[in-house]
């Protein structure tokens, strides 16, 4: 059980923000990938969302430093913030990417993994929300499952990607611009998987 002397809930409260903001940017990227090439809203939105995670995570670093007891150790809880700041960040480098590149066709391949990562952020989100009253692994096993098998259908995805951008049926700049993209969208899937590795690991030294 959790040592909670004095109970509090604030760094729960920026745990499950910093979460949420983690699926909202999935879904405007996904929005971008699905309207594309008409993609100047959705890149403004995770823009927005980047500034507010990163606010939210300057706000629980800041509130690490000065407090004396807190849910679990400094360090989980450090990681844990910057893991789920991370996905948001590589979501936003990776919008703006689209305009950089001059990308001027939308790959089915990258609506398909756009879709995945929105569930991986889902089930993150949950996994996050369920550790403010966890009391053992069983609790977060459900979730902790279902993030390591969407980045293991990521991995597939993005090695089919990669073996289709290969084929030699490509432009040689095209293949250069998509690798990059997948790329990242890949790094995201990852993050999720990281921020499930991590909640195991806090769940184990302290259920």
């Amino acid at each position: 059980m959790f040592n909670l002397l004095p109970k509090d809930t604030v760094f729960y409260d920026l745990f499950e923000s910093l979460a949420k903001h983690g699926v909202s940017s999935a879904e405007h990227l996904l929005a971008l990938a699905r309207q594309f090439p008409e993609i100047t809203a959705p890149l403004q939105k995770i823009r927005e969302e980047e500034h507010s995670a990163d606010e939210l995570a300057h706000q629980a670093l800041d509130r690490l430093d000065r407090t004396f007891i807190t849910p679990f150790d400094r360090e989980d809880i450090h990681t844990l913030i910057g893991e789920l700041d991370d996905i948001i960040d590589t979501i936003d480098a990776l919008a703006k990417r689209f305009p950089l590149f001059h990308v001027k066709k939308m790959e089915e391949g990258f609506v398909a993994q756009a879709e995945l990562l929105v569930e991986a952020t889902q089930v993150v989100r949950d996994a996050v929300s369920r550790l403010r009253a966890n009391r053992k692994l069983s609790d977060l096993g459900k979730q902790l499952i279902e993030i390591h098998h969407k980045e293991s259908i990521g991995d597939d995805n993005h090695h089919a990607a990669m073996s289709r951008l290969f084929d030699g049926g490509t432009e040689p700049l095209e293949v250069i611009k998509w690798k990059e993209l997948y790329d990242y969208i890949e790094q995201a899937l990852d993050g999720c998987e990281d921020v499930g590795n991590t909640l195991e690991r806090i769940v184990l030294k302290n259920g």
